[in-house]
């Protein structure tokens, strides 16, 4: 039976991305609505309805853009999880410190129309979508940011603002410079504990040196229960066709109940509801699953490239099925973003000269982003699912060492002068004004070449070859 995970949260509320696992090209490996849904927003949302959803509507084209593109640079052998919202949390933190181009270039890699926009939907998404629904019978939830900064600096107030407001982000001091060791463990430990214990260590060991001077981290974990939870009994394992054409042995669930599943020209789609707590929200888990075996590939680039792929592409009635079977998986993939971002436009912020509005000092305008890291999980079974990503941003300041450097090889003919510095006099034998090297004077040798001689007509110095270099 061939079958293809993508796993995405989607809130009824209309947020599409709190964890989604991107078609994975080898099979995973397992641990040895009963109402039709609508996109509304809850009353409580503060501004134009039509805005918040034309803002998730962005997001989620450049969540599924990005996907397509991990696919193709970092999983190309590989299952692929990684969390959408992380990034865009992270992201948008940066982007809230940032001004002029650089700021330019994550709002259009965002498709924001600016700040204001970001912090918004960043503020709803953590009030309204993602607060743990867990003691009212929903999913488990955990959705956190934090935000750390060398003890040599401060927050600029206006940038203080919106992380505490809009982030809801507790910010930490640390000494980065001498303790950058100390502060890379309570980062890590951070992200364990706000994930449940399933992402360890987000900063890898070096990440984080004496010239970091801000972390931004954001942490979810999700735990839901089946609407209708399988039955464990029924599980068997059948064949799992691979895109090279073997297969393997995995378990797959199945059941005879009516299922959510639309079907489309050249594949389906079917939607699987987590059991809804007492409030309004509702979200579910899609699987898109194209017909061919070795479709795959053309359905991401379709799911990455076409706006509004998802929402056209929801099933909203149950149907009775035939044969069903999703099979049990689990996934971890972890990944650094910088040079997928690079890639796809977002370059400045690598580069620094564009970060000026985070940090109340000078400073602020030699910092850079060094690198973004992501490490995300995610386990699907009878039960339910449970998934958690974590997302790390390293901001770095850039000294003088760290300067783009320029080579000077003089392995090819030059000019040179002897100048008197204070009045700009150049002094070279006999009042000449300059020397040029001809290419004679290297004798044809290769390697160390001697001192060459220096050869003039008429005050004027020339290659003995015929070519002037310098003038």
């Amino acid at each position: 039976m061939h079958s293809v995970q993508r796993v995405l949260r989607r809130a009824h509320t209309g947020i599409k991305q709190l964890l989604h696992s991107v078609f994975p090209r080898t099979p995973p490996s397992p641990r040895s609505r009963n109402s039709e849904s609508h996109n509304s927003i809850p009353s409580e949302t503060h501004g134009s309805t039509m805005d918040i959803r034309e803002s998730i509507s962005n997001q989620t084209d450049v969540s599924l853009f990005l996907a397509k593109h991990l696919v193709s640079t970092k999983a190309k052998d590989a299952n692929l999880v990684f969390s959408p919202v992380s990034t865009h949390v992270v992201l948008g933190l940066i982007a809230a410190g940032s001004k002029g181009p650089t700021l330019d270039q994550l709002l259009s890699f965002l498709k924001s129309t600016g700040t204001e926009e970001l912090n918004s939907l960043s503020s709803q998404v953590v009030t309204l979508v993602l607060a743990d629904g867990g003691s009212l019978g929903g999913p488990r939830l955990s959705f956190a940011n934090g935000v750390w900064i060398d003890q040599s600096l401060n927050l600029k107030p206006t940038f203080k603002e919106i992380v505490d407001n809009a982030y809801k982000a507790a910010a930490r001091n640390v000494d980065f410079q001498t303790k950058a060791v100390e502060a890379t463990k309570e980062v890590n430990l951070w992200a364990e504990k706000e994930t449940s214990g399933l992402i360890k260590e987000i900063l890898p060991s070096g990440s984080v040196d004496g010239s970091t001077r801000l972390i931004f981290a954001n942490a979810v974990y999700f735990k839901g229960a089946w609407n209708e939870k399988f039955d464990a009994s029924k599980t068997k394992e059948d064949e799992f066709f691979l895109l090279n054409g073997s297969s393997v042995q995995v378990p797959f669930m199945t059941s005879k109940q009516k299922q959510y599943i639309r079907a489309f020209d050249g594949f389906r789609v079917l939607g699987l509801p987590y059991k809804q707590g007492e409030d309004r929200r509702k979200f579910s888990m899609y699987f898109f699953l194209p017909d061919a075996k070795d479709g795959l590939p053309a359905l991401v680039e379709k799911f990455g490239s076409e706006s509004g792929f998802l929402e056209h592409h929801v099933p909203y009635q149950q149907v009775k099925v035939g044969a069903f079977h999703i099979p049990k998986f689990k996934i971890s993939f972890g990944f650094e973003a910088s040079e997928v971002l690079k890639g796809l436009g977002v370059m400045l912020p690598f580069s620094g000269d564009g970060l000026a509005e985070m940090v109340d000092s000078p400073l602020g305008k030699n910092l850079y982003v060094s690198s973004i890291f992501q490490k995300s999980f995610i386990e699907v079974n009878e039960e339910g699912t449970e998934a958690a990503a974590a997302t790390a941003g390293v901001i770095n300041l850039r000294s003088m060492a760290m300067e783009d450097k320029l080579d000077f090889v003089a392995d090819h003919p030059f000019l040179f002068v002897v100048r008197e510095d204070m009045t700009g006099v150049m002094t070279t034998p006999d009042n000449k004004r300059c020397l040029v090297l001809s290419e004679e004077s290297y004798g044809g040798r290769e390697g160390l070449w001697p001192m060459p001689e220096v050869r003039w007509l008429n005050n004027t110095p020339k290659a003995t070859s015929g070519t002037t270099f310098g003038r």
